[in-house]
């Protein structure tokens, strides 16, 4: 999972924002993963117009399609690292476009960065998104919706802080230790009620 850069990373994290802005004031709204159909990344056309820099972190079959439909936005390939770190840890706000996921890890690592989530209200972002609290669920058949929560972030910056604040808090606690003691309690209830369903 992608964590918050280190006191070291930060002024190179604000050097990444400034660049991403143009040196403005602009807040940046990216979308992390790979640009395939099935993550429906063409979604973020409805951003259009708002005020804000959008950058999308990837690649894949659709990187060309989505460069033409999204000629303003910022393509940086795809980052591994230290260097995806610090894109996470650059953005203002993460938008999550596929409504067909199972899980989202980028979700996590979002969250993880500190970030406040938009995500359409389907499949795992359900699971990972406590809306209103982490993040912004959206309607994923409304993308009017979709804009309509990007907007409501770019225009309250406390709101931005104390979403990003949450989300980190809630996924401190998604550790592997804390997950499989998770999963060895689910195993335990099914024993259980398979024996007490048995006698």
């Amino acid at each position: 999972m992608a964590v918050q850069s280190s006191a070291a990373g930060t002024r190179e994290v604000r050097q990444l924002h400034d660049k991403w802005s143009g040196g403005t004031a602009l807040p940046v709204i990216g979308y992390v993963g790979r640009l395939a159909p099935e993550k429906q990344v063409e979604r973020l056309a409805a951003l259009d117009g708002l005020g804000m820099r959008l950058v999308i972190v990837g690649g894949g079959p659709c990187e060309e399609e989505l460069q033409e439909l999204l000629p303003h936005a910022v393509f940086t390939g795809m980052l591994h690292g230290d260097e995806l770190a610090d894109a996470y840890a650059a953005l203002d706000v993460f938008v999550h476009t596929g409504a067909e996921e199972t899980f989202g890890q980028t979700i996590q690592e979002a969250m993880a960065s500190g970030l406040p989530v938009v995500a359409p209200a389907a499949g795992g972002p359900l699971d990972l998104v406590s809306d209103g609290r982490t993040g912004l669920l959206f309607n994923p058949d409304d993308e009017e919706d979709l804009r309509s929560c990007v907007e409501r972030l770019i225009e309250d910056p406390t709101l931005r802080e104390t979403m990003g604040f949450n989300g980190l808090a809630a996924v401190k606690s998604r550790t592997w230790p804390a997950l499989v003691d998770q999963l060895i309690g689910y195993y335990r209830l099914a024993a259980e009620l398979q024996m007490a369903h048995a006698a």
